[in-house]
């Protein structure tokens, strides 16, 4: 019934940025926190950035200074800017967000994950 479609992957050189979008569809009440993961093969997924209800963020220590998270809650939206990439930073990008569907408790939803890959 909810879906949540990611885009704005692609191939980008050291130093480059790129932009990731996250829109979540369906019969949404409230949409509570909102946030951008990764993984890379062989590694573990992990949280990179997140945003609450009232727009406080939390950033993890490797991306401090160079990503940025940002949420539009008219448009069920959460946004990813990603500045001076590294080639650490290659990895599938995957959303999520807490949702609350009417007449339903809250439950944790995944998007689909995109590919972001930073080589010369």
């Amino acid at each position: 019934q909810l879906q949540l479609v990611e885009s704005g992957g692609g191939l980008v050189q050291p130093g480059g940025s790129l932009r990731l979008s996250c829109v979540a569809s369906g019969n949404i009440f409230r949409i509570y926190g909102m946030g951008w993961y990764r993984q890379a093969p062989g590694n573990q997924r992990e949280l990179v950035a997140s945003i609450n209800s009232n727009y406080g963020t939390y950033y993890a220590t490797f991306v401090k200074g160079r990503f940025t998270i940002s949420r539009d809650n008219a448009k069920n939206t959460v946004d990813l800017q990603m500045d001076g990439l590294k080639p650490e930073d290659t990895a599938v990008y995957y959303c999520k967000m807490t949702i609350n569907l009417r007449d339903t408790r809250t439950t944790e939803y995944w998007g689909q994950g995109t590919q972001v890959t930073v080589s010369s």
